[in-house]
């Protein structure tokens, strides 16, 4: 439990800190710039994605546009939900992805399900984001969201990762240059934190996201239709 003090005494924190923030700002804006500047891999195989427009390729979902990002969405075959954390990172996106546009970048879900999964689970969240099917498509354990062997697994998150085969969460970003595509960025683990406005905001209160004791961070998360109204 922090003290408690005068409204002048907390002023005076409150400014000291602020310095703390700026600095912090200051070094995310150079590593923003660095990871800018990181270089890039040419994308050569002719990877195919199901969408309600036919098959397209990794060039079309660009849709004219001169960037891409990729959310790696926790939805495998067979499965009639999402992964309950990819769903919570959705939700995020879902309020603000159609401002991607406005800066020339295109945006959408891939899953290796099949189309319909996808489109039912898409209508009870209530999204309406792009959302495409890898299904058939080496493209989840090329980009290192999908592990075939327990083994395998270990690679996730640039060799961080756990043994257990399956589906893990994670977002890339492309550019293209006229009809040649590259793979610029990935992200995965706790690298995706960044797009949960949801902790951000509750990183700016006193208890803070409140996940001490729990078995893992996010596990109090669930789909948003499940918590109590």
């Amino acid at each position: 439990m922090t003290r408690t003090v005068s409204r002048e005494e907390w002023l005076v924190a409150r400014r000291e800190f602020l310095d703390r923030e700026k600095a912090f700002d200051r070094e995310r804006d150079a590593l923003a710039a660095a990871r800018r500047e990181l270089p890039r891999v040419k994308i050569d195989k002719p990877y195919a994605f199901r969408t309600h427009d036919g098959e397209k390729s990794l060039l079309d979902l660009f849709e004219g546009r001169p960037q891409l990002i990729v959310y790696h969405f926790m939805l495998g075959p067979n499965k009639t939900e999402g992964c309950t954390g990819c769903s919570y990172i959705a939700d995020n996106i879902a309020v603000g992805w159609q401002h991607f546009a406005a800066r020339d970048t295109a945006f959408t879900l891939v899953s290796r399900a099949e189309l319909p999964a996808i489109d039912a689970f898409k209508k009870r969240m209530g999204w309406e984001m792009p959302w495409v099917s890898s299904a058939g498509s080496d493209f989840n354990v090329d980009f290192g969201v999908t592990f075939l062997t327990d083994e395998a697994a270990r690679q996730y998150n640039y060799g961080r990762g756990q043994p257990g085969a399956g589906d893990r969460p994670g977002l890339s970003c492309f550019v293209r240059d006229n009809d040649d595509v590259f793979h610029t960025y990935s992200t995965y683990s706790r690298g995706i934190d960044m797009l949960l406005t949801t902790y951000n905001y509750l990183d700016l209160t006193p208890l803070g996201r409140h996940e001490d004791g729990l078995p893992h961070p996010m596990a109090w998360v669930k789909h948003h239709d499940k918590y109590a109204r």
